[in-house]
C-alpha cells in the first residue's frame, strides 16, 4: 500500500510540475472548458431538454479531444464531417434500442468499422470515434427516437459552437501547429495494424458486451466503452494490458472521488456544472501525460452526469467499477487474438528512430556545410515523436509492477539512450541554425561515424560512403562548429552504447554475472 500511495505521489507530481512549452496543454484545457460550456449554455437557451444538453456537451468534448489532424483547414474540415459519421449511428442506436440482439451486432459492426477506419489517419481515427460515442451516448442516455430531432439539432449547434472556438475565437494552433503523428508501422492484411486492432477490439466487445449484459441489463455499455477505449491508440499486447491497468486504477480512484463529492450534492446544477467543468479541463490537461489521472477525472464527471439525470447512487457506482473490470478482461481476451509481442513493436519503433537521429545528423551535416535547404529541425521534431511512441510500447516493461527486472532495467537503459539521442539531435538542429556557423570538415567525420553507428544497429540499404580523413588532421573555423561535434561525439557514443541492450537476449541482464 505504502509503494502504491508513493507511486501516486510521484504520477501527481509529475502531472503538476511537467514542462508545458509555450503553456499549450493549459491553453488547450481551457479552450476546451469554454467550448464545451458555450456549447451547453447554447442548447440550454434553445430550450432543449436535459438529456439534449447532456449530449450537446459531450458532443462538444469530443470534437474538441479527438480532432488532431496536422493544420487548421484539415482540422475544420473533419470536425464538418463528424456528423456524417455520428448521426447514422446515433438514429440506428436509438431505433434498435428495444431490439437487444439486433442493438448488439449493430454496436459491434460500428466497432469493427471505427477501428478499421484508423488506416486513414487522424480524419478516419476522429470519425471512427465520434461514430462509437454516438452509440455509446444512446446507451448512457436511453434515448428514444422520438427524440432523434432534438439530439440531431443539439450535436448540430455543439459543433458549431465548438468550432467557432476553436477555429474562431482562439485558434491555438494557428500560432503553434501540432506536430504531425508518426506513421504507422507498415504491413498488409492482418499484419496491417488497423486491420489486426480492428478484429482485436470487436473481439474484446463482444466479450466485455456478453459479460457485461449478465451484470445489469441497464449499464453494461459501460463495459464496452471500456474495452473500446483500451484499445485507442496501442500498438502492442503489453501496451494495451498495461494502458487497461491503469483505466481501472483511473476508475477505481475516480469512484472514491465521486462517493465523496457527487453523491452528496445530489445533481445541485450550479455546483455540478463547475465541478464538471473541471473535470472536463483536468481531461484536457492530463491527457497527454496519464491515462489513469484522465480516467479520474472522466469518471468522477461520469458521476456528476448521473447525479443531474437524477439516477446517482453508491450501489451505480459499485457497478461503474464491475463494469469497468470486465471491459479491462474483454480487453485482455481480445489482445490475445492476432497479438503484436511488446518487443516486435518496440524494436519497429526503436529502428525508426535510430534512422530518424541519422537523417538529422545528415541535415544538420548538410546545413552546416551551407545548404540552405536542408532542415535537421524538422526531424529533431519527428524524432521527438518517435521517442513518445517508443515510450508507449516500452511502458509495459518499465512499470513498477513488472516482475521482470532484468528486461525492465535493459528498457530504462534504452529509454535513457534514446533520450540522450534526441537532447543531442535537438542541440545539434540549434546549432545548425545559426547562420553565421560556418563549414568545419571535421563536422563531416563526425557525421560519417555516426551513420555509421546507426549501420551498426540497423543495417543500410545502399553501400556506405568512403571514409573520410581524420578530424584530428583538420583546423577549426568557427565556435559553432565545435558545439556540432560536441553534439556529434555524443550522438555516436549513445547510439554505440545502444548496440549492448538492443542485442541482449530478452531473458538476460544487461551486464553478465561475474
Amino acid at each position: 500500500m505504502k509503494k502504491a500511495l508513493a507511486a501516486t505521489g510521484r504520477l501527481l507530481r509529475h502531472v503538476c510540475v511537467a514542462p508545458d512549452p509555450g503553456k499549450v496543454r493549459l491553453r488547450v484545457a481551457s479552450r476546451a472548458v469554454l467550448g464545451v460550456g458555450l456549447a451547453v449554455a447554447v442548447a440550454e437557451l434553445a430550450g432543449l431538454s436535459l438529456t439534449a444538453s447532456i449530449t450537446a456537451g459531450l458532443a462538444a468534448l469530443l470534437a474538441l479531444f479527438t480532432v488532431a489532424d496536422p493544420t487548421v483547414r484539415q482540422q475544420a474540415v473533419t470536425t464538418a464531417l463528424l456528423p456524417l459519421a455520428g448521426f447514422p449511428v446515433l438514429a440506428l442506436a436509438t431505433v434498435l434500442h428495444g431490439a437487444p440482439l439486433l442493438r448488439d451486432l449493430a454496436w459491434l459492426l460500428v466497432v469493427f468499422a471505427g477501428v478499421y477506419a484508423r488506416r486513414w489517419g487522424p480524419r478516419g481515427h476522429a470519425l471512427g470515434i465520434f461514430a462509437f460515442m454516438q452509440f455509446f451516448v444512446t446507451q448512457f442516455l436511453h434515448a428514444v427516437p422520438a427524440q432523434l430531432p432534438e439530439l440531431f439539432g443539439a450535436v448540430l449547434l455543439a459543433l458549431g459552437t465548438a468550432g467557432a472556438v476553436r477555429f474562431g475565437l482562439w485558434c491555438i494552433e494557428r500560432r503553434v501547429p501540432p506536430p504531425a503523428a508518426p506513421v504507422p508501422l507498415p504491413g498488409t492484411g492482418l499484419a496491417r495494424p488497423t486491420t489486426r486492432q480492428a478484429f482485436q477490439a470487436t473481439a474484446a466487445c463482444a466479450v466485455a458486451l456478453a459479460i457485461g449484459q449478465i451484470l445489469s441489463e441497464e449499464r453494461w455499455y459501460w463495459a464496452v466503452g471500456t474495452a473500446w477505449w483500451i484499445f485507442v491508440n496501442t500498438a502492442s499486447r503489453g501496451e494495451t494490458l498495461v494502458r487497461g491497468f491503469r483505466r481501472v486504477v483511473g476508475t477505481v480512484t475516480g469512484i472514491a472521488a465521486g462517493l465523496l463529492v457527487a453523491i452528496p450534492l445530489g445533481g445541485a446544477p450550479a455546483p455540478t456544472a463547475a465541478l464538471v467543468a473541471l473535470c472536463v479541463f483536468g481531461i484536457f490537461y492530463t491527457a497527454p501525460l496519464s491515462y489513469s489521472w484522465m480516467m479520474f477525472f472522466v469518471t468522477v464527471m461520469a458521476g456528476l452526469l448521473y447525479g443531474l439525470l437524477g439516477v446517482l447512487h453508491p450501489g451505480l457506482l459499485l457497478l461503474r467499477f464491475e463494469e469497468t473490470a470486465v471491459g479491462a478482461l474483454g480487453a485482455a481476451v481480445g489482445v490475445a487474438l492476432l497479438p503484436v509481442t511488446t518487443h516486435a513493436a518496440t524494436n519497429a519503433w526503436i529502428q525508426r528512430a535510430v534512422g530518424c537521429v541519422h537523417a538529422c545528423t545528415s541535415a544538420a551535416a548538410r546545413r552546416l556545410a551551407g545548404d540552405p535547404h536542408a532542415d535537421p529541425a524538422a526531424h529533431a521534431a519527428e524524432l521527438d515523436l518517435l521517442l513518445s511512441r517508443a515510450r508507449l510500447t516500452l511502458a509495459p516493461l518499465v512499470h513498477p509492477l513488472s516482475p521482470l527486472r532484468a528486461r525492465k532495467a535493459r528498457a530504462r537503459h534504452v529509454l535513457d539512450l534514446l533520450d540522450a539521442c534526441a537532447r543531442e539531435s535537438r542541440g545539434l538542429a540549434a546549432v545548425a541554425a545559426d547562420p553565421d556557423a560556418s563549414h568545419d570538415a571535421r563536422l563531416a567525420a563526425a557525421a560519417w561515424r555516426v551513420e555509421a553507428a546507426v549501420h551498426a544497429l540497423v543495417p543500410p540499404v545502399a553501400p556506405k560512403r568512403p571514409q573520410t580523413p581524420t578530424e584530428a588532421a583538420l583546423p577549426a573555423h568557427h565556435p559553432g562548429a565545435e558545439a556540432a561535434l560536441t553534439h556529434l561525439h555524443a550522438l555516436e557514443h549513445a547510439l554505440t552504447a545502444l548496440a549492448t541492450p538492443l542485442r541482449t537476449a530478452p531473458g538476460s541482464p544487461l551486464v553478465p554475472a561475474a
